[in-house]
This record gives C-alpha cells, structure tokens and sequence, in this order.
C-alpha cells in the first residue's frame, strides 16, 4: 500500500492547537474552548482542483460573502472571553475573492488583539500591494498553496521575501506534485463528497474504528452563518447551529456538539457523515478532547 502525504505543517500546527488551550467554566466543569476558528468567509473559489469537491460537476459556485455584522457578532462574543486562539480564513473557498477581506481581518484584530490570524489561499489574487495590505490590516500568517509548479511556487516564495515577511509569517506550501505523490496534500475523501470529483476518492462502506478529535479544537462558520462539526463535511450534513440566530458559547456547548465529540473520541464514527469518512482525525486536538470524555 501506498505511503499516505502528510503536511509537514501539521506537526507545528498540532503544537500551537495544544498549547492555546483556553478553559471555561460550563455547568461545573472547566471545558476548553476551540482552539482553532475557521471562517468560510464565502461561497467562491477561482479554481476547481481535481482532488477538491469543486470539480464535481454537480458542485454549486456562489459569489455570495459573509456580511460584516455577521463576524462582528463573533468578535463581539470572543472578547467578552478574551479569546487568544487562531482565526483562520480558509474552509471551502479562496478568501482573497472577497473585496471585503482586509476590512474582515482588521476587524478581528481590532475585537481581538491577541489573536493568532492566519489565511489559507492559493495564491491566484495575491500582488505585492495586496500581500502587504493583509498584514497591515492584522494578518499574522499566510499559508499559500502553489498548485501550478515549482516556477509557480519559487515566484510566491519571492513575493513573500519582496513583502519583508519572515518565516514565522508564510508558508508556501507545493501542492503541484503528481497523483502518485498525493498531489501533495493529506488527501481525504471529505465525508463521502469526492465520489464525483474529478479525482475520485471513495466513500467508505464501513465506518473506521478510529478516534477524531477535530470537533473538540475546531469551530467552522460558514459565510451563512452555519456552525458545523468539522471543516471536512463539505455536503453540511451536521451543522450545530447558526451563529445569525444563536450565540458563540451556546452553539460550542450544546448537546448536539458534546455529544458528537465523545462518539468521536470514543472512535464512535457510526452516524452520517462520519461513518463513510476516511478523515485522519487524530493528528492534532488530542489534549483538547480529553476535556469532553
């Protein structure tokens, strides 16, 4: 079989999810609180790579983006808590489509000042001017993923230099590699969703008997407001709540969410969409599950 790529990043990523835990006080206990906040800030992306859910044919593109108010409620709500963990613009869109960015992540760090901001892109819209904009406006880290070529990648690794950024503050990350070599990211099947990608990758029949810690680190908004379990349920199959309608601590520790997380850290994957999803959840999170056993 096949040696599985693993990102090198996710063992410093794996660090800092351990390391930021925040503890509050819940019906008597002190629970963490996520780590790791991935904003889906839209509904858009500018490409539609073979190993991603958007190369299926039936996959829908919507040029719609987060409303300001929208994040400025979460904001609001992570500094009555003080929040100091990670904001991450990523999820299953290209961020830098969203004019409204620079302003969405001056915004955090205005609410959150000693929050950990990061982006995740794939590069396509980035200029020097725009590279730096993002950093001014409060950009800790960028996480560029070059999908064209070595030439492609060594260009955005110049820009990065150009810009003065340092090497705590990008990475640039080769996702041009071949098939053979998983195209270089830590492939997965995304719940089930990659059956009609154009890289298929098939559902599981049998749920894994495996422990998944990303619900108990990771809280994922979408730009509709849509909290779901985990950043790899591309169909929304689970979605906690909805952050228009319902409050941060109210949806990170509702039934619904505890009770998922001790299936999953019970290797309990035996209900949709987990049951056919091939995720390695284990990576990272670890420390921040044993709160919720």
């Amino acid at each position: 079989m096949k040696k599985k790529f693993i990102d090198p990043n996710i063992k410093n990523k794996s660090k800092t999810v351990e390391d930021n835990i925040q503890l509050f006080m819940f019906n008597g206990e002190k629970l963490p609180l996520p780590t790791e906040i991935e904003i889906s800030e839209s509904g858009t992306c500018n490409r539609t790579c073979s190993f991603c859910p958007r190369s299926a044919k039936n996959f829908i593109d919507k040029k719609e983006f987060i409303t300001s108010s929208l994040q400025e409620k979460l904001c609001i709500e992570l500094k009555e808590l003080n929040y100091k963990g990670t904001i991450r613009y990523s999820g299953f869109v290209e961020p830098m489509l969203d004019k409204n960015i620079f302003n969405l992540i001056s915004m955090v760090r205005n609410y959150l000042p000693e929050s950990n901001i990061e982006m995740v892109t794939n590069g396509d819209p980035l200029n020097l001017k725009r590279l730096k904009k993002l950093f001014v406006s409060g950009l800790n880290k960028i996480l560029i993923s070059a999908y064209d070529g070595k030439k492609e990648s060594d260009k955005l690794e110049d820009l990065c230099i150009q810009a003065n950024l340092t090497e705590t503050q990008y990475i640039v990350r080769h996702r041009y590699y071949s098939e053979d070599q998983d195209f270089g990211i830590t492939l997965s099947n995304r719940s089930g969703l990659m059956t009609d990608a154009e890289f298929k990758i098939d559902a599981l029949n049998e749920p894994l008997k495996k422990a998944c810690y990303i619900p108990s680190y990771t809280f994922f908004l979408d730009y509709q407001g849509d909290v779901l379990m985990c950043p790899h349920d591309w169909g929304k199959k689970i979605i906690l709540g909805n952050l228009n309608k319902e409050n941060f601590l109210d949806i990170w520790f509702n039934k619904k969410s505890m009770r998922i997380r001790k299936m999953l850290n019970a290797s309990n994957r035996n209900f949709k969409p987990c049951n056919v999803c091939d995720v390695e959840g284990t990576f990272m999170g670890e420390k921040n599950s044993t709160y919720f056993n």
